[in-house]
């Protein structure tokens, strides 16, 4: 009697763990995978490979969603939605945001009645460094650190 009451809640917690992946599986898949820039100057490519042209050059750390890979490289999108291919070796996991906004503010807790630390301009690469509800913990390039609206940046 024991071994079969054992059984039964062994097939309800693997009936539970697969309901469970069932349900993260999309979810998972719905999340965009991104990268960063690892180097100075990475360039973004009409096509996956050395022979296609160079469209532009992103600064180091600046964020790119991948859409698809073929073999060493990625088809990315930055915050203009601009798609391009780029070497993955040249890539790394570190989040970044760029400032998406005319002018965002830098502010030193994350809230608007905050002390102002600087402005960013359209375009400035940030490192992020944590989040707190609609804010975005960021440092910028040339060092400082505050807060800053999720809403006037893009990236992850």
């Amino acid at each position: 009697m024991l071994l079969f009451r054992v059984g039964r809640w062994s097939a309800l917690l693997v009936g539970a763990l697969l309901l469970w992946w069932g349900a993260m599986v999309p979810a998972m898949a719905a999340t965009p995978r991104m990268v960063s820039a690892a180097v100075q100057d990475l360039s973004l490519r009409n096509g996956p490979g050395n022979k296609y042209d160079a469209r532009w050059t992103v600064m180091k750390g600046y964020p790119l969603k991948v859409l698809a890979a073929r073999g060493k490289w990625l088809q990315v999108s930055d915050f203009e939605n601009d798609r391009a291919w780029v070497y993955r070796p040249m890539t790394n996991a570190t989040p970044h945001h760029v400032v998406k906004a005319k002018v965002a503010n830098l502010r030193r807790a994350p809230t608007t009645k905050s002390a102002l630390v600087t402005r960013m301009e359209y375009g400035d690469v940030l490192r992020t460094l944590s989040r707190r509800g609609d804010w975005v913990q960021v440092r910028t390039t040339s060092g400082r650190t505050g807060w800053v609206s999720s809403r006037l940046v893009w990236g992850w």
